[in-house]
């Protein structure tokens, strides 16, 4: 008689066929501990330096340049320019601080971000270890040390780095604090989430997302005290950092209303992310392998709601619910740029860690393909991001002080007036600029549609000497796709107008044209220029 075999579980179908493990060497497993994680970690910090710092003098591209104008103000100063500038504080005083102590070169405040990007590495190992074991630990730091996202602003003076960094803290804080219910560790999601919010308000991004994160631990936990217990853990962090928050809020909702957005794009899903924020597809496609092998044990009905699996789900609720309000928020206005993800990153990173580490040799083998993928930062760090020191190293020698500066893209002021020299008068398409070494977005646009083009520089022009030289920078604008944004089409159709009133001038005799920049262009990644030097003739 024929044996019928036993139908499967259902926790049977989730089983996989068996994978092979993969053993440390055993003279590493011999080491103490400390010792291996410890020249674990130094080989990861050196290798993640080398990456991080091929372009650590190169050019400042126009944000920078504004960071590095607002920084240089006074402290009193710095809460009205970064109101009007609609940025938070908290990067911008440490920027003021270490441009006091070592000064305002790119190589200087390329350095901050360095080495704010470094610190991440050692901390997400800690993470990893701890949330997951010694490979979880591993794996996690090898992410953060090749991670394209914190290569490419690591050479850019910009927030991103300490956005990324405060958001590891979040994350690790809330995983330990919420999913394993270690409660001590709560403090540290609650102080990472508020500095979070003064550095920059997408973070809003990350704290929606944790909130939802948060939604579903509580979905998961056991009724009763467990319960409660998240609900109110979840109201002390989520409050205090709201509270802390609050002296900055009437400048945030200020910025919301009145600021202008000119760089932010709206392509669609997938274009962008989670593509630029990991490294490109390759790395997305092979950590998603190692994820689904990792995770597949864990929908086993008696694991799903042990600790390590709430951690799981919670590193894919965060990023996943940040980036449908990032979606959804579109639809007000356009706000999709993936550095305004940063804070997101280290989600994905200790996910792609943690399900590496369960996934046994595939999760090796995705972990050694990503660093393969990711060793050369040349394929997602851009070597040029302006051609402005080009320009001003054309231009320099033949300006002289009280000479007039006219800049048609007016975010890019700060950038001539960071490698032009000093003693000149600025001025942009909207008009005279007091302060060329910030940007005033509020009510930018608005102000730019009131500048009528031939009033502006007609009174401008007027007010050289004979003899005297006006500068006119202007963007290059190749490439319609890139400034079809209410401001940047009207940048570009301004921009346009002041050359054409400019030509008119030099036809009637009130300008000569002596000279042109930059003679050898070499493309620039964001915003390249070209500028006409002009001598007052009449």
């Amino acid at each position: 008689m024929a044996t019928v075999a036993p139908p499967r579980s259902r926790s049977s179908l989730l089983e996989l066929p068996p994978i092979r493990e993969v053993h440390a060497p055993r003279w590493f497993g011999r080491l103490p501990w400390w010792a291996g994680a410890g020249g674990v970690l130094v080989l990861l910090l050196a290798i993640s330096a080398v990456l991080r710092t091929r372009q650590l003098s190169g050019q400042l591209w126009f944000n920078e340049a504004v960071a590095v104008g607002m920084a240089s103000h006074a402290l009193g100063a710095l809460p009205g320019v970064l109101r009007a500038g609609g940025s938070s504080p908290l990067y911008y005083v440490l920027l003021h601080f270490w441009i006091d102590g070592f000064g305002s070169s790119a190589a200087a405040t390329h350095t901050l971000s360095v080495l704010i990007g470094l610190a991440s590495v050692p901390v997400a190992m800690w993470t990893g270890w701890t949330l997951g074991g010694r490979r979880a630990g591993f794996f996690a730091a090898t992410l953060f040390a090749f991670s394209s996202f914190l290569t490419q602003y690591a050479e850019e003076t910009q927030p991103y780095e300490l956005m990324a960094l405060l958001g590891l803290l979040a994350t690790a804080g809330f995983l330990l604090g919420f999913a394993h219910r270690r409660r001590r560790f709560l403090w540290l999601f609650a102080i990472a989430l508020a500095l979070m919010l003064y550095t920059q308000a997408a973070a809003a991004l990350f704290g929606f997302g944790a909130l939802a994160a948060l939604v579903l631990v509580w979905r998961l936990a056991e009724p009763g005290p467990d319960r409660r217990g998240i609900v109110r853990d979840g109201l002390i962090c989520f409050g205090g950092a709201s509270i802390v928050y609050l002296p900055w809020l009437p400048a945030t909702i200020h910025q919301i209303l009145h600021a202008t957005s000119p760089w932010h794009y709206g392509p669609l899903l997938g274009a962008t992310v989670p593509g630029t924020l990991m490294g490109g597809e390759r790395v997305d496609a092979t950590l998603l392998v190692a994820a689904i092998v990792g995770v597949m044990p864990l929908l086993a009905p008696g694991r799903r709601r042990t600790p390590e699996a709430v951690a799981i789900w919670s590193l894919i609720a965060l990023p996943v619910a940040a980036l449908v309000l990032a979606r959804a928020s579109t639809i007000i206005g356009p706000g999709w740029a993936s550095r305004y993800f940063a804070a997101i990153v280290p989600a994905l990173l200790l996910l792609g860690a943690l399900t590496a580490a369960r996934a046994r040799i595939v999760g090796v083998a995705a972990i050694v393909l990503c660093i393969a993928f990711l060793v050369n930062p040349a394929s997602f760090a851009p070597a040029h991001k302006s051609d402005m020191l080009d320009l001003a190293g054309e231009m320099d020698p033949q300006l002289r002080a009280g000479d007039l500066v006219v800049v048609a893209q007016p975010e890019q002021t700060p950038l001539a007036w960071y490698y032009l020299p000093a003693g000149l008068h600025w001025a942009d398409t909207i008009g005279p600029v007091r302060d060329p070494s910030t940007i005033v977005w509020t009510n930018a646009l608005t102000r730019l549609r009131a500048a009528n083009p031939q009033t502006t520089l007609g009174s401008l022009v007027a007010s050289l000497k004979p003899g005297q030289r006006l500068l006119y920078v202007r963007p290059l604008t190749e490439g319609e796709q890139n400034w079809a944004e209410p401001w940047t089409q009207l940048v570009r159709r301004r921009s346009a107008q002041w050359g054409q009133i400019l030509d008119d001038d030099v036809a009637n005799g009130t300008l000569t044209p002596l000279d042109w920049a930059p003679h050898n262009y070499r493309s620039a990644c964001c915003v390249a220029d070209s500028a006409v030097l002009y001598r007052k003739a009449s």
